[in-house]
C-alpha cells in the first residue's frame, strides 16, 4: 500500500526562498471528499494521476501514477473543481531532509506553506529557521480544502498572524 508521511508548517521567513528557482504546479481536484480526495496535477511535461486517503495525523494512503499530459490538461480544463491550485514549489535541503516550499497564486495567493516527508511516523523534525507554526492537523491547509474556501476568502482572523 502507498502511504505518505508529511508534516506541514507555515514560513516564517520569505529569504530562505533568494536565489532558488522553483518549478509552476497547475493541478485540480475530481474529488474532495474527506474520505478521498483524486487530483490531476501538471508540472513541466509531466502530469499525474493522485489518490490520497484520509489523513490521520501526519499518515496518509497515497497512489500516484503518471498519466499523459493532453489527458492531465483536459481534466483540469473540462472536469475539475474551481479554483485549480495554482503554485511554485522549491526544494530546500536541511539536514537530512527535504523540504517543499509551497507559494500559492491564484486564489490562494499570500499562503506559502512547507511541507516535509517522513521516512517513518515519529522522524525526529528539526525546524530550519525559516520554519514557522505547524499546521499538519490544520484541515484548512490542505490543497484539496483550498479549492472549496479559498485563502484569499479567508477572513483575517482566520489567517496567520502578520499575514
Amino acid at each position: 500500500m502507498g502511504r505518505e508521511i508529511e508534516r506541514k508548517f507555515l514560513v516564517r521567513d520569505l529569504a530562505v526562498l533568494r536565489g532558488l528557482s522553483g518549478t509552476v504546479y497547475r493541478q485540480g481536484y475530481l474529488s474532495t471528499a474527506p474520505e478521498r480526495t483524486v487530483r490531476v496535477r501538471r508540472t513541466g511535461e509531466r502530469a499525474f494521476l493522485t489518490i490520497k486517503g484520509p489523513n490521520r495525523g501526519a499518515l496518509r494512503a497515497e497512489y500516484e501514477y503518471e498519466i499523459p499530459r493532453d489527458d492531465a490538461d483536459e481534466l483540469l480544463d473540462r472536469l475539475a473543481l474551481r479554483p485549480l491550485v495554482e503554485k511554485t514549489r522549491y526544494r530546500v535541503a536541511a539536514g537530512e531532509l527535504t523540504w517543499e516550499l509551497d507559494v500559492f497564486a491564484g486564489e490562494n495567493e499570500g499562503l506559502v506553506v512547507a511541507e516535509v516527508e517522513l521516512p517513518f511516523e515519529g522522524c525526529p523534525v528539526a525546524l530550519p529557521w525559516w520554519v514557522g507554526e505547524e499546521v499538519t492537523d490544520d484541515p484548512r491547509y490542505l490543497n484539496a480544502n483550498l479549492v472549496a474556501h479559498p485563502y484569499r476568502t479567508w477572513h483575517r482572523d482566520e489567517r496567520p498572524a502578520g499575514r
